[in-house]
């Protein structure tokens, strides 16, 4: 089964590609985000020097149980493991808009952001969620953040409060006819006819998880044209195969790291846990 492990080990032998131009050449892409995704995807397949488009196919369809969209969560699912959502930035440090989806810890079949080809592409309840955030400046990737959701995210008992809250007390304003929807809700027949309505959408942002972990004092070096960091918990590293991770730890490149260190638990900051943090800059 491929996973993150193995993606990570992907990067750290081959060349990084100008994204938006390698995959804009292969008539792939509108949008760097589109570029961001497929790099994303070839990662996590080995499929960076893949050249023949059937092939590559194939190869998809052996490890992939699932390919998303624009406005339902997740990018894609990788079979019997991880799912991945992708963000594009253009700035190292920007919050990420998660839109109509509040953060999570985990990708659940019962969300109804999911459609019904994703809930149904596997047997499934729950799949660990990664992350994964990266920079395209002048169409290179200049930054790549893998990060578990469990290592970024509350439990999403924290968000449906805030959700419902909200949608609770517009139903209570006098005169409004409200509806709940996949969203926050709609306020219906808003003019005299009934002909109206007003769509609530909730719009949700998180922060870079180069701020969020800037308490780990991050090795960031800016000069370098490439960063990777990856970071999940160490319960998490160690239910991977062993070869998978004799193999990552055995890599032997230049600006490559293995961290074990000390990450605030999302629920109760408070706590501290156990976690992996990977590192490659070039």
């Amino acid at each position: 089964m491929n996973n993150i492990l193995q993606a990570i080990f992907t990067i750290t032998a081959n060349k990084i590609p100008d994204v938006v131009s390698f995959y804009r050449s292969k008539n792939k892409i509108n949008a760097a985000g589109d570029a961001l995704e497929l790099f994303v995807k070839d990662i996590f397949a080995n499929t960076l020097n893949e050249t023949g488009e059937n092939k590559k196919a194939e190869i998809y369809q052996t490890i992939f149980s699932y390919f998303g969209n624009a406005n339902n969560p997740p990018d894609f699912i990788i079979k019997d493991g991880d799912a991945v959502e992708v963000k594009k930035l253009e700035s190292e440090t920007a919050s990420i808009a998660l839109n109509s989806s509040y953060p999570s810890t985990k990708l659940f079949a019962d969300s109804p952001m999911i459609t019904r080809a994703c809930r149904e592409c596997e047997q499934w309840s729950t799949k660990d969620l990664i992350y994964a955030i990266g920079c395209v400046k002048q169409q290179k990737l200049s930054l790549l953040w893998l990060v578990y959701g469990d290592c970024y995210a509350a439990n999403r008992e924290i968000y449906e409060r805030i959700r419902t809250k909200i949608a609770a007390g517009i139903s209570e304003i006098a005169e409004v006819e409200f509806s709940p929807t996949k969203e926050l809700g709609r306020v219906n027949k808003v003019d005299p006819l009934g002909i109206t309505y007003l769509r609530i959408r909730g719009m949700w942002h998180i922060e870079h998880p180069q701020k969020v972990y800037s308490y780990l004092n991050l090795k960031y070096e800016a000069k370098k044209s490439f960063r990777l960091f990856a970071l999940m918990r160490e319960s998490k590293y160690l239910s991977f195969p062993i070869e998978d991770r004799k193999t990552l730890e055995k890599t032997n490149v230049s600006g490559f790291e293995i961290q074990d260190v000390k990450i605030k638990l999302p629920d109760n900051p408070v706590q501290l846990i156990s976690a992996k943090l990977i590192s490659y800059q070039i």
